[in-house]
């Protein structure tokens, strides 16, 4: 596959008509090309997202990720619209001395497209390019080649680095018949999910309309297109609070479960999917009128596609409804949760990390199977990590047996799961660690999805890596149910709640 764009910083601000040259030799191979400025002057480029001022005030108002956020929907939308994409850096001198990261590094990482750098020749230049290339790495994006100006090409032929270092632009032309592997950073991975998620818009229930947060993610839901919306509350309460609030939830649809004339026909549902159980119309009937049981009946008989809850009830109170009424798969017997870690150079799934205490082997080899259909279900190709204190054979304990009990059960339900174990963290995401402790494995050290073997490491570990970290956690994502239900965290952030019904939704989509 054809490398279809590429980020270009002029790091030793060489004239800019550079770009022009990229551009003539770019239309050599590429049918229609274009240049997008991310940050410059409009005056200069029609496809200029933001100005130097507007970045500055962007950032210090600290709403980086939605900066990062714009420039991947503009530049997406270009994507679409031509075969090639050249990406103009910025000069970050105009930003002064204040400014502590690289922004054309953190731009080129937002959009996962490979980064050139153009150098010109001095006396320091071999150690100038050995800098640069060490940091593009560090960075987490793809080093397609250093192109130094007016170099005498031998001088750098002792010079081993990962990207090329060219003294012609012609000789890049074979650079881009290739794929450059590229991180996925927070923002493009709720970007895929917004536009994953428009492709077949899905309705999704949410029952805690008392709580502004959730008011607020449905406005952005509904701004965006992401979802249909129904609330669930008093309609006249949820406007006159989201009025105050500046929201506008005019596509919302609002339902009142005490008043509403689907009570009558879920109260009869319920009752004989509860019988069984003692229960009678009566209670059927008042049960049902609860917010959270109204909106899992609402999806169970096709009224929503999904629901959210959480963010004031438990997860117990969220989960409860849904194991009595949606139930789980056939193929799983157990209900189990997933968080989408997005660290700054890439996302991950951890699991389960918020339902089952003690999993049996068993439930826990279905717990590696299910996340890793819930991680390809999102666009990762899953290489799942069986964690445990021990690598391979090195330790005997009982805990260990059970993780590869754990290993075999999965590996016995999918024959076509990439998968290792028992495994500790280190080796299954650092690749020279895996080289000393599991040097036969085919993907120890390139794992994206690890399975913790209980409750208390699981959630210790996903909330140790988002505080310490700053990364963002998406979930936890239910998973094994037959229809998407999702929990809320109670201290969720806005934010949170909106990707959340975005995954509710493509979830959906696959029902």
């Amino acid at each position: 596959m054809k490398t279809k764009s590429l980020y270009i910083a002029n790091k030793n601000y060489v004239d800019d008509s550079i770009y022009g040259g990229f551009i003539s030799l770019l239309k050599q191979k590429f049918d229609k090309v274009c240049i997008f400025c991310p940050i410059g002057d409009k005056k200069d480029n029609p496809n200029t997202l933001f100005t130097i001022k507007e970045t500055k005030d962007f950032l210090l108002q600290h709403n980086r990720i939605k900066f990062f956020q714009e420039i991947i929907k503009a530049f997406k939308k270009l994507e679409k619209e031509n075969d090639f994409v050249l990406c103009e850096g910025v000069d970050i001198r105009l930003f002064g001395v204040n400014f502590n990261f690289d922004i054309n590094l953190e731009i080129a990482k937002n959009l996962s497209i490979a980064y050139g750098n153009i150098l010109k020749d001095c006396d320091d230049i071999l150690n100038n390019i050995t800098i640069e290339s060490n940091s593009v790495k560090a960075s987490g994006c793809a080093h397609f080649a250093s192109f130094v100006i007016n170099a005498n090409r031998e001088k750098f032929s002792s010079l081993k680095l990962p990207a090329p270092i060219l003294t012609n632009f012609k000789d890049a032309l074979d650079l881009f018949d290739k794929k450059y592997p590229t991180p996925i950073t927070p923002s493009m991975f709720e970007h895929t999910l917004f536009e994953k998620a428009k492709q077949d818009v899905k309705t999704i229930v949410l029952p805690e309309s008392e709580d502004d947060r959730i008011l607020q993610a449905c406005h952005e839901i509904l701004e965006e297109k992401v979802a249909n919306i129904i609330l669930l509350g008093k309609e006249n309460k949820v406007k006159q609070r989201a009025k105050k609030l500046g929201l506008n939830l005019d596509q919302a649809r609002i339902i009142d479960p005490e008043n509403s004339p689907l009570v009558e026909t879920f109260a009869d549902i319920f009752y004989e999917l509860r019988k069984h159980k003692g229960v009678n119309k009566e209670e059927a009937l008042n049960i049902v009128k609860n917010p959270t049981y109204f909106a899992t009946m609402m999806v169970y008989d096709g009224d929503a596609h999904g629901m959210v809850s959480g963010a004031v009830n438990t997860t117990a109170d969220t989960i409860r409804p849904a194991l009595q009424i949606i139930k789980t798969k056939p193929e799983t017997s157990i209900v189990s949760s997933v968080f989408f870690m997005c660290l700054h150079k890439n996302v991950y799934v951890f699991g389960d990390c918020a339902i089952n205490p003690e999993p049996t082997p068993e439930q826990l080899g279905q717990i590696a199977v299910t996340s890793a259909k819930t991680a390809k279900a999102f666009g990762m190709d899953p290489k799942v990590a069986m964690l445990s204190y021990s690598t391979g054979d090195s330790g005997q304990g009982e805990a260990v047996k059970d993780v590869k009990k754990a290993l075999i059960f999965a590996k016995n339900t999918d024959k076509h799961l990439k998968i290792d174990g028992p495994i500790q963290f280190d080796a299954a995401i650092d690749r020279r660690v895996a080289i000393k402790k599991m040097p036969n494995s085919k993907i120890a050290g390139k794992e994206n999805v690890f399975i913790f073997p209980d409750l208390n490491s699981g959630n210790i570990a996903y909330k140790a890596v988002q505080r310490t970290t700053d990364a963002i956690a998406i979930g936890p994502i239910l998973q094994g149910l037959k229809k998407p239900i999702n929990d809320l965290s109670r201290g969720c952030l806005v934010d949170d709640i909106v990707n959340t019904i975005a995954i509710t939704a493509i979830q959906a989509q696959g029902k």
